[in-house]
């Protein structure tokens, strides 16, 4: 069973001898989204690594305010203020790409992933944290004003209809892994195209380091050289409730309004932050066996799932693991 995703970069040698002279390598580090964001750049000077990571801090700032349902005055909270009204708001670009990409993996995973989860959340949350269990009728009443169906965009317009009064959207199972692209894209324009992102454990890397296969990253016993591509891990290890002798974890079954009643742990590589992102939700709510018929609406991605179900540990990986 693997822990937390550690992040392990193997040089191998002498950074001064290994790295062409033209290269150097930076790390940045900041709090960022309620966790730790952690920039390592090669840039030819230190004054374009800064320059370069006050624009990747801008960018994401930018983000911060229009996706996060934690802050008041969000563009996100915002839209959600408008639920029932019957009217069609206009969004920022970003605000819109992250709802059309929520709603995609909403439809594909069949609501496994569901970026309407806002007032089911908000009532986990709460019970989490202070380890007192949602009431049935509070469950109902959440319950109600959830469903990916009930958004409605409009691409011509970059428009949102939120039509169940209640209504709360919550990108927070997506937008970590979205953000690390937005990123990725900041670097990419300024020329830096070898580098490794790491919000929170939402993982993108770009190039490999210089004489270096990839970014080496270690599942305890398993390691996957990554470049060009993310991965992402999810898990109940430090957030759960134990409610009546039962453990229910803080990824939540959208279906059932309740955090996992078992111990499942998803690892997903996917060629972006935003699919490695939301797919770790999906196959943790969808479980071992129906994860295996999941994948073939996924095939660009691989699955590294664990699961603990009654005493029983299993485990089951596509091939790229």
């Amino acid at each position: 069973m693997f822990t937390r995703l550690v992040l392990l970069v193997i040089l191998g040698v002498n950074v001064a001898t290994a790295q062409p002279d033209t290269l150097h390598r930076y790390t940045f580090r900041r709090g960022l989204m309620g966790t730790e964001f952690i920039v390592t750049l090669y840039a030819p000077d230190s004054l374009t690594a800064q320059r370069t990571n006050t624009a990747i801090n801008a960018r994401m700032d930018s983000l911060n305010q229009r996706m996060s349902d934690y802050l008041d005055g969000s563009e996100i909270n915002r839209l959600s203020a408008t639920s029932g009204t019957g009217q069609w708001v206009r969004v920022s670009r970003d605000l819109f790409n992250v709802l059309k990409k929520a709603r995609w993996v909403a439809k594909r995973s069949g609501g496994r992933y569901d970026p309407t989860i806002g007032p089911l959340s908000q009532l986990w949350r709460r019970a989490v944290r202070r380890s007192k269990f949602p009431t049935p009728q509070q469950r109902r009443r959440a319950r109600r004003a959830v469903g990916y169906e009930l958004m409605e965009l409009d691409s011509a317009t970059q428009s949102v209809k939120l039509r169940q009064p209640g209504m709360k959207l919550d990108v927070g199972g997506i937008g970590q892994g979205f953000a690390n692209d937005e990123a990725g894209i900041v670097l990419r324009n300024a020329g830096l195209s070898t580098f490794l992102l790491d919000l929170g454990g939402d993982i993108l890397a770009g190039n490999a380091p210089p004489n270096q296969p990839g970014w080496r990253v270690v599942l305890d016993s398993t390691a996957v050289l990554l470049k060009n591509a993310a991965i992402t891990t999810s898990g109940d290890t430090y957030r759960h409730l134990d409610y009546r002798g039962r453990r229910y974890s803080h990824i939540m079954n959208p279906r059932s309004g309740l955090g996992l009643r078992h111990f499942v742990r998803a690892t997903v590589l996917a060629a972006n932050g935003w699919q490695a992102d939301a797919l770790t939700k999906v196959f943790s709510v969808a479980g071992l066996r129906q994860s295996r018929r999941l994948l073939r609406r996924f095939p660009d991605v691989s699955v590294l799932l664990i699961e603990n179900k009654r005493g029983r540990l299993r485990q089951w990986q596509s091939t790229a693991f």
